[in-house]
């Protein structure tokens, strides 16, 4: 799990591909590994050495980085039970450079991973571990509900943790150039948490990006947020299930800066005329506000007339699903920078802690197919806006650009790339187009 987002695509390719918790009776928990996989062998650097370290070899590289280790205060002995792991290999780095990702519209990737056998799931995880659960909300004011989405959205509740070698995928992104100061730092906190005693060497078996334990934290994450709530002595996020409980609470309170005693995410309903250019989460005003918008419960019962901030969420643009979303939403979105990611998580918590199921949409959202969400992309960069990178996949930055073109040609400005906008930025006529079925789209 990253605050920092940089494996935002990574962690949503690994759920889409991975299985679904969906069985209201809990599975085993992961026992802590008898046996670790064969000792990585060492693989060819490039030649000529990285060019942002200067043309310097791996083996310079990697003495470099163990004096700054050291520096950290990281002890020989760590560092000696380290060095068989600390190996380059090439084909973390191809899959680092490589990695493409194609996200689901948000009603179909939360109809797969935010279902009614998950919250069940969840649940039953809640009862199973009800002391740590407690513990943890009464230290930590994370509710049980949250800590668990994000739990069984990240490892199946410790079923899929990854089955590489920790050191030699940090090691290697720490050689490469893309994120290399990154994945530096976290080389040097992995090694420190070899070196308190946490885990050996051996044990560190995770995520292909370096993601450890039923949360997938990050080593420095780890190094700084892990607890022990087990009283072992050690903080183990791989195998014991109080210490994944109460680290995960630690990180959410203390890391993401969660507001005790608020909510997070809130399922409404919204009027056909509302101002939609007000649907933004850089966006924020009072229930009041919103209920004066004609913005109500599902049910159509009007919201609390008070002042608690909120935003308008609108994951599929304004005929699906809407949310209120308040300031501990920015926990999720910190969690992983993914819209659809976090919203899932978020309304997964809800669910767990009782929330219905959110309402259907009553036709099928128009989505356009990839190739035409690149062209679009492509049109905006023409038109000057910065989206990132041209990849047919609608991150924040794409969707900002979206909402600008749309108020300029007088569409709802809801965000969401329509056949409209895209035949009025190609400059020609628009064909009517009958709505897509759900499948697989390329919006994050």
């Amino acid at each position: 799990m990253s605050s920092t987002q940089f494996l935002a695509g990574a962690v949503l390719l690994a759920l889409l591909c991975g299985p679904q918790a969906a069985s209201a009776q809990p599975a085993p928990a992961s026992p802590r590994p008898l046996t670790a996989p064969a000792k990585p062998a060492a693989a060819p650097a490039p030649r000529g050495g990285a060019a942002c370290h200067n043309g310097m070899s791996f083996d310079r590289f990697l003495a470099d980085l163990k004096q700054q280790a050291v520096a950290a205060g990281v002890s020989q002995r760590a560092l000696a039970e380290a060095a068989p792991y600390l190996v380059y290999d090439q084909s973390i780095v191809n899959r680092d450079r490589g990695q493409r990702v194609f996200g689901q519209v948000f009603n179909e990737f939360a109809r797969n991973r935010a279902s009614d056998g998950a919250a069940k799931n969840a649940q039953a995880r809640i009862r199973m571990h009800a002391a740590a659960f407690n513990r943890a909300e009464k230290e930590y004011g994370v509710p049980p509900a949250v800590i668990a989405a994000f739990w069984g959205l990240e490892s199946s509740f410790g079923a899929e943790l990854g089955k590489l070698h920790t050191l030699p995928s940090l090691v290697s992104l720490a050689y490469d150039c893309r994120r290399s100061e990154m994945f530096q730092k976290e080389t040097i906190a992995a090694l420190r948490i070899i070196d308190r005693g946490d885990l050996a060497a051996s044990e560190m078996i995770g995520s292909w990006a370096g993601e450890l334990g039923q949360t997938q934290f990050l080593p420095t994450h780890y190094f700084n947020y892990a607890v022990d709530y087990d009283g072992d002595g050690h903080r183990n996020l791989l195998s014991s299930v109080p210490d994944v409980i109460g680290s995960t609470a630690n990180y959410i309170a203390n890391g993401l800066k969660w507001r005790r005693g608020e909510p997070w995410l809130q399922e409404v309903r919204v009027p056909q005329n509302l101002p939609w250019d007000q649907a933004d989460l850089t966006i924020k005003h009072p229930r009041s506000k919103w209920a004066q918008y004609g913005v109500t419960y599902p049910d159509g019962k009007a919201l609390p007339s008070d002042d608690l901030p909120a935003s308008l969420l609108l994951p599929m643009g304004r005929t699906g699903p809407a949310f209120l979303a308040y300031a501990n939403f920015a926990a999720y979105t910190e969690w992983n920078n993914s819209l659809i990611y976090s919203t899932t998580a978020g309304y997964l918590a809800t669910r767990i802690a009782g929330a219905p199921p959110m309402q259907r949409p009553s036709a099928p959202v128009a989505q356009l197919p990839f190739n035409e969400l690149r062209e679009l992309q492509q049109l905006l960069v023409r038109a000057g806006f910065n989206v990132g990178k041209v990849d047919g996949i609608m991150g924040q930055l794409s969707r900002t650009a979206v909402k600008t073109m749309q108020i300029k040609y007088g569409l709802p400005a809801d965000s969401w790339p329509t056949a409209e906008l895209l035949a009025r930025m190609r400059g020609v006529p628009v064909v009517p187009r009958a709505p897509a079925q759900p499948g697989p789209a390329a919006i994050r």
